[in-house]
């Protein structure tokens, strides 16, 4: 680590949890997720997929913000305004239902107010995170700002637009670039008359817990997975309870069974396959996101399959349950090529379960709702049991490297 780039360490007395004011935070993510599930509800088209996609995106960074904000102020943590985020993260989970009516510029707004709150919340402290560029470099939210003017399809592709420059700085802007761009900006100010005051109040670069964010990134995942054993719960109890269902709902949860195993218990911060020590936080983000985001699609389309165990399952709902998964095992096998498996190995362990995923979406036309779903499972399962098998010795949680 450098020093504009430091890595914090536990707390004295061991590693930090999550506190009470996260979990209720917390809740407003549950809601959230619920809501944007409801999207994809029925026969979704690509222009549905693509607005969830948009939508789940902008949600999940308001409810990152805060939580890396929590995770660096601890005990210093303003609880009015991580109050103040959760009321505005609540309302953009209230207009989903109506996003594509009239509630859109309230999305759009609640969005513009969290993030302006998450800038404010560290201005006040003096501070910026080297691991989160976009507290500084806040370009992504001036489509959203715009969109407020427009309506229907150029108003989303403002939203994703503005999304797009937000992971691109992500991805491109390291924390070395980023802690000297503040550097210079303030060198530059010093050298202007009167700046004198506003020199000396250079932001300090920002201390991570990085076991306390592991722990909060994959509480997400826990929500999420919640969210998708909840839709199967619901489907079920208003279906007709027969063998086919049985089948159903138990394909249902071993297949999030052995999800949970691979995010939680074969990966880190919630990301498959991801070992420890391999990525910056800035880099972990993005594909954090991207599986909570599958896996939630996951959820709503085994909440519409339990309806058709005696029927086959439409095609949108297939390519709904087949193409989140392959987005989940996508990711997985980044993560283990990033976690230096090797090309040979990250095939083995997702190769054949990608393929099947993908043949299954493109064949398995006439398939109903359990034999789809014990598909699913067998190429999930696949991917554990190499993952299992092919296991490195456990190790502590090293300090990340430098972003």
């Amino acid at each position: 680590m450098t020093e504009s780039t430091p890595a914090a360490s536990a707390p004295a007395g061991g590693e930090r949890h999550a506190s009470w004011l996260e979990l209720f935070f917390d809740l407003t993510a549950v809601a959230g997720v619920a809501q944007l599930a409801h999207l994809l509800h029925g026969s979704p088209g690509w222009d549905d997929v693509a607005l969830y996609a948009v939508m789940f995106l902008a949600f999940w960074t308001g409810w990152m913000l805060f939580t890396v904000y929590g995770n660096v102020s601890g005990d210093e943590v303003r609880t009015w305004t991580v109050l103040a985020g959760m009321f505005g993260m609540a309302v953009m989970a209230a207009s989903v239902h109506g996003v594509r009516e009239d509630r859109a510029g309230a999305f759009a707004l609640a969005y513009i107010l969290v993030r302006s709150l998450a800038g404010k919340a560290w201005e006040r402290r003096g501070e910026y995170v080297p691991e989160l560029p976009i507290t500084q470099l806040g370009l992504g939210l001036t489509p959203w700002v715009v969109s407020m003017w427009f309506d229907g399809t150029e108003r989303y592709a403002l939203w994703a637009l503005g999304l797009l420059i937000d992971l691109t700085v992500m991805f491109s802007v390291s924390g070395t670039r980023l802690a000297a761009r503040v550097d210079a900006r303030y060198a530059r100010e010093a050298r202007e008359p009167g700046s004198g005051r506003r020199a000396a109040a250079k932001p300090e670069a920002a201390l991570m817990d990085a076991p306390h964010l592991g722990e909060r990134l994959g509480l997400f995942q826990l929500i999420v997975l919640g969210e998708a054993v909840a839709q199967v719960v619901a489907a079920a109890s208003q279906a007709e309870w027969d063998a086919a269902l049985y089948s159903v709902g138990a394909g249902s949860f071993l297949l999030l069974l052995l999800l949970w195993s691979l995010s939680l218990r074969h990966g880190a911060d919630g990301v498959p396959l991801l070992a420890w020590d391999v990525l910056p936080v800035r880099l972990v983000l993005p594909p954090h996101c991207f599986v909570a985001g599958a896996v939630a699609a996951l959820a709503a389309g085994l909440g519409d399959a339990v309806e058709y165990t005696h029927h086959p399952v439409p095609e949108p709902v297939r390519w709904l349950l087949c193409g989140s998964l392959a987005v989940y095992l996508a990711v997985a096998g980044v993560a283990a090529l990033c976690s230096g498996r090797g090309v040979p190995g990250t095939l083995l362990l997702v190769g054949p379960s990608l393929a099947a995923v993908l043949v299954t979406g493109a064949a398995a036309r006439q398939a109903g709702a359990a034999h789809l779903v014990w598909l699913l499972v067998a190429a999930a399962a696949w991917t554990r049991l190499v993952a299992e098998r092919r296991r490195p010795g456990r190790r502590g949680r090293p300090a990340r490297p430098a972003p």
